[in-house]
């Protein structure tokens, strides 16, 4: 038996949403740019999708524009913000747990002549908000802030950051990437500016994201070459994926309730069933106590290298996460573990298990006894 516990990386896809998309590969060809009959079908369907989508997220659909993922959303988010508005100032602040594709953006501005301030979290990869305000200047025109984390599921306060972003008429972004399949974001009532998605974490189709913009955001676009998406981002629309997201953004919120506490039940069985099994003393849990994503549990076995676990694992069938970089061939620790300041023994043995919606309790039983053994193992020798 396979034990997929690796969901905050990748989601299988949902059979209905294969069904919605295969049809339209085959049938439903047309480019939605086009202005014949199989263009304007596309262009329908594109249309369709946009409006079931905006109708979920708490917004309007002319406020989502279709991306290849939420790389580009955020790429899209943040060059956008910070071309256009280059005369106001050239100051951005984010948080040094960000995705790669938040912070290697904000570094690649930094060679472009603006400055950036990296905010430090606390143990449990939280910011303080004092601290935000005091890096607020007169020249900062963008906040850029992930909901909750890839690796260790931390919560950030994105209704006081926003609050206080919008006091201070700068514009804040916030990847959602993670967030999206398990909390309500209804964006009438978020004080949000930009908000990044991808399809695939929630059992849509991979190369496909959006990006909501708020009605008084600008963007320089990033992408040339096409009028598609109202100018905001040129290319031929990816109609099957578009339709595709529609429909897991429409499956998972209508499950959303049960999900989260199928995920939470999931979470608290295997922490329980290892400290029975193991002893609380004998495993560490990373990230926030409460304010977390239900579907991800990051926890570090001192004295076991993540590299020996996650192989040790793989072996025995059972897919998880260090939630870090791999280079050389070698795991590399963590930058997320790294800014919380966690000890080294910490950081060097942690691991990201993170669930979905085919996960079940007879494979966490499973995962847990075979973590059990492989720790035992290792710390015998």
């Amino acid at each position: 038996m396979t034990i997929y516990f690796d969901h905050a990386a990748t989601t299988p896809l949902h059979p209905e949403v294969l069904e919605v998309m295969l049809p339209i590969y085959t049938q439903s060809y047309g480019n939605a740019s086009s202005t014949h009959s199989a263009g304007r079908e596309a262009r329908s369907i594109v249309q369709r999708s946009r409006e079931s989508m905006a109708s979920l997220l708490g917004c309007v659909p002319t406020q989502l524009v279709f991306t290849s993922g939420g790389t580009e959303s955020n790429n899209m988010a943040i060059l956008g913000i910070a071309a256009a508005r280059a005369s106001k100032g050239k100051h951005i602040i984010t948080v040094q747990t960000e995705h790669h594709a938040v912070l290697d953006t904000c570094q690649h501005l930094e060679t472009k002549g603006y400055e950036v301030t990296y905010l430090p979290v606390d143990p449990t990869g939280q910011i303080h908000m004092d601290q935000l305000e005091q890096a607020i200047r007169p020249d900062t025109i963008l906040i850029s802030v992930m909901y909750g984390n890839n690796e260790v599921g931390t919560l950030q306060p994105i209704i006081q950051i926003g609050s206080l972003a919008r006091s201070h008429g700068i514009c804040f972004h916030v990847d959602a990437v993670q967030a999206l399949g398990s909390l309500t974001s209804d964006l009438s009532t978020l004080p949000v500016d930009l908000m990044s998605f991808s399809a695939h974490k929630i059992q849509g189709p991979k190369g496909m994201g959006a990006l909501y913009m708020g009605k008084q955001i600008l963007l320089e676009p990033i992408l040339h070459g096409g009028n598609q998406e109202k100018q905001h981002r040129a290319g031929t629309e990816n109609v099957p994926g578009i339709a595709g997201f529609a429909k897991a953004l429409q499956i998972f919120c209508s499950h959303r309730y049960e999900m989260q506490q199928k995920m939470e039940k999931l979470r608290i069985e295997m922490i329980t069933a290892l400290e029975k099994q193991l002893g609380p003393e004998q495993f560490i849990i990373n990230g926030h106590p409460t304010e977390r994503l239900p579907h991800i549990l990051n926890i570090s076995f001192p004295g076991v290298s993540t590299e020996t676990m996650l192989m040790s694992l793989d072996l025995e069938g059972v897919a998880a996460a260090s939630g870090s970089a791999c280079s050389s061939g070698s795991i590399e620790i963590s930058h997320v573990l790294q800014a919380m300041h966690l000890p080294e023994k910490v950081m060097s043995s942690a691991i990201r298990f993170s669930f979905g919606a085919g996960s079940s309790l007879q494979e966490v039983m499973a995962c847990t006894d075979k973590i059990v053994t492989i720790v035992n193992r290792i710390r015998k020798r």
